[in-house]
């Protein structure tokens, strides 16, 4: 196919000028719009104003411009339908074969903090999403890019003569997505503002393939990874260094290792987790020390976990974790001498997450349906929270059951976690009763029960819990409170000395 006229009109000017040049060197005529029409003139580049093809101004602060039959007729012409080139030559079209066009950044705007809706609706684009559909439509005579990382590749197949109609299909598929993730948004955020509640009335997500994986959680199934298009953090934004392809399972773990080791900003912090629950978490002083402390707190589960850390991996930390088989490592960043000592083992994978602040809304897939809510990203202090009990906790145990309690948050329910004032001693995971979560716990914590902390992700439904913990030895415990038994609790942790907080806010972890 032989590219002689080409439309471009792009909010994100990444590399347009570049390309445009190297159009021009092709002898390829440029049909251009407002601010991208400036871009392009002022490089140098000879470029067509849209004015001139439809014989009207642009219009309207720019609303109207590219809606006219010159331009769509130019794109949606069938080629070799007779019909179609009579009306061509009758009302004086040219055939535009190459279009490319990005959007207005809507999802941008909808972002920006106490952005009007005003301001939102001005930045829903008409024409761009007119002009790619019709491109895509008509791909087996036009080239449509939507994407600048594209544009080496069309470049390079216009020049090789290897624009194939197989090659055009493929791209008026991602333009049509293109599309569908831009009205998908804009459909959202109006669904909100007409319904004035959190979760809109027709939920329409949007998720584009970041890569095929080896497998599922068995070999048996199949699996992909997806990313949020509204989004750029998190896992989704999450750069592998070194090691053999990522699996389901390591992405889960991922998530689950992330999302706990974030619950502290201001101290050094490292978590490992494996199959979904934390077996390690600790504070430190430094990355070392935060791994050497979590590491010790279960050696033997930690074998093949996922490590995550909130702070750079520094040559310490991998001189620490090097002789350890661990899956994958998450950090912020690394070092230079870190890549390079840890790169040695040829298959760990070494992931680069930056933090975010983003908010996303957990969505749990059912048959024929979708669960949705917000974040268990709750804010609480010790001023929120009761002491129920006669003794009062002591400042170190203050401490502890604070991180404690941001600890159990993340363990799947029924959830117990038994720990010091910066490291945990024992989790009990995904029990179908409290207090055999709780024997799990107090039996991997072993003579570390003296004087340790308990916190449960829900209340006490009995007293034996608490019994059980006071026969360990545990001195303090964080739970939220609420049973209609409560007071049988107070009076057993009473009865052993041990003071007992009442939060006020369960932390039930089910997914």
């Amino acid at each position: 196919m032989t590219i002689k006229r080409a439309l471009i009109s792009v909010s994100d000017k990444t590399g347009i000028v570049e390309f445009a040049k190297k159009l021009e060197k092709n002898g390829i005529d440029i049909i251009s719009t407002g601010g991208t029409f400036r871009a392009l003139k002022d490089a140098g580049i000879s470029v067509i104003p849209v004015s001139d093809v439809t014989g009207f101004p642009e219009m309207m602060d720019g609303r109207v411009k590219t809606l006219h039959p010159k331009i769509h007729g130019g794109i949606l012409a069938l080629r070799d339908n007779p019909g179609h080139l009579k009306a061509m030559e009758e009302n004086g079209i040219i055939g535009i074969d190459l279009v490319v066009v990005n959007l207005y950044p809507f999802q941008e705007t909808i972002k920006k903090p106490n952005v009007t809706r005003e301001e939102a609706i001005e930045n829903i684009d008409i024409g761009g999403p007119s002009m790619i559909r019709a491109g895509a439509k008509n791909y087996k005579y036009v080239t449509v890019v939507v994407d600048p990382t594209q544009y080496d590749d069309i470049i390079a197949r216009i020049e090789g003569n290897t624009l194939t109609e197989e090659f055009r299909l493929s791209l008026a598929q991602k333009a049509f997505l293109h599309t569908a993730i831009y009205d998908s948004a804009i459909a959202n955020y109006l669904s909100k503002e007409i319904d004035g509640d959190l979760f809109p009335s027709i939920f329409s997500p949007s998720y584009i393939k970041k890569q095929d994986l080896r497998y599922g959680e068995n070999p048996h199934q199949k699996a992909a990874f997806y990313t949020n298009s509204q989004m750029s953090g998190g896992m989704a934004g999450a750069k592998q260094l070194h090691g053999k392809e990522l699996s389901y399972n390591n992405i889960v773990d991922m998530e689950a290792a992330w999302n706990l080791v974030q619950e502290w900003k201001d101290e050094a912090a490292c978590v490992i987790v494996k199959h979904t629950n934390p077996c390690g978490v600790a504070l430190g002083e430094n990355a070392e020390d935060a791994f050497t402390r979590a590491f010790e707190a279960d050696s033997k589960s930690a074998f093949g976990g996922i490590v995550a850390m909130n702070r750079p991996c520094d040559k310490a930390a991998a001189e620490k974790m090097k002789p350890i088989f661990f899956e994958v490592i998450i950090a912020p960043s690394f070092t230079e001498d870190a890549l390079a000592l840890l790169s040695e083992k040829k298959n760990i994978r070494l992931i680069e997450v930056k933090p975010t602040e983003e908010k996303e809304w957990q969505l749990h897939k059912i048959s024929g349906g979708l669960l949705i809510q917000t974040a268990d990203d709750i804010i609480e202090t010790k001023n929120d929270w009761t002491c129920v009990t006669k003794r009062q906790p002591t400042e170190e145990e203050w401490k502890a059951l604070a991180f404690a309690w941001k600890v159990v948050k993340h363990v799947k329910s029924n959830a117990i976690v038994l720990t010091g004032e910066k490291v945990t001693y024992g989790v009990g995971a995904g029990q179908m009763n409290r207090v055999g979560a709780a024997e799990i716990a107090i039996a991997e914590a072993g003579e570390k029960c003296h004087g340790a902390v308990m916190s449960s992700d829900a209340f006490f439904p009995f007293g034996d819990t608490i019994e059980a913990a006071g026969k360990a030895g545990i001195t303090a415990v964080i739970q939220p409170g609420g049973s209609i038994r409560d007071q049988e609790s107070i009076d057993m942790a009473n009865k052993y000395g041990i003071a007992m907080i009442f939060t006020g806010h369960r932390h039930f972890k089910h997914s």
